[in-house]
């Protein structure tokens, strides 16, 4: 996976907009960030639940991680791009899109974790 891979996966979501802060990318939806790409795009962030960051790692934990700290617990993980692939980006964007969307938007995108 590229940081482009992950921009354009991340623009494919309704009304995703890339903008930035500290000096690098976001992705948001309806103002609300749900995705970065790190310095230098080195990495991705998706911003996740705790239970949906649990459901990533186990499907690709050479991939996922938490962020270090207080934002990883509350489910901000990492992405490396380098290991990871883009049907498991794709879903982690997806969930981290719907956690921030509003529920009227957030039912145009399937939820990848159906309960």
């Amino acid at each position: 996976m590229t940081a482009a891979a992950f921009r354009a996966l991340a623009l494919e979501l309704p009304d995703a907009v890339e903008s930035a802060h500290m000096d690098h990318p976001d992705f948001r939806v309806r103002g609300k960030i749900f995705a970065t790409l790190g310095p230098k795009e080195a990495w991705g962030m998706v911003m996740l639940t705790p239970e949906q960051q649990e459901r990533i790692r186990d499907l690709a934990p050479e991939a996922f991680a938490p962020i270090p700290g207080g934002w990883g617990r509350r489910g901000c993980t990492r992405v490396d791009l380098v290991a990871a692939r883009k049907p498991a980006v794709r879903m982690a964007l997806a969930a981290a899109w719907r956690n921030k969307a509003p529920k009227t938007l957030a039912a145009q995108v399937e939820d990848p974790w159906p309960r």
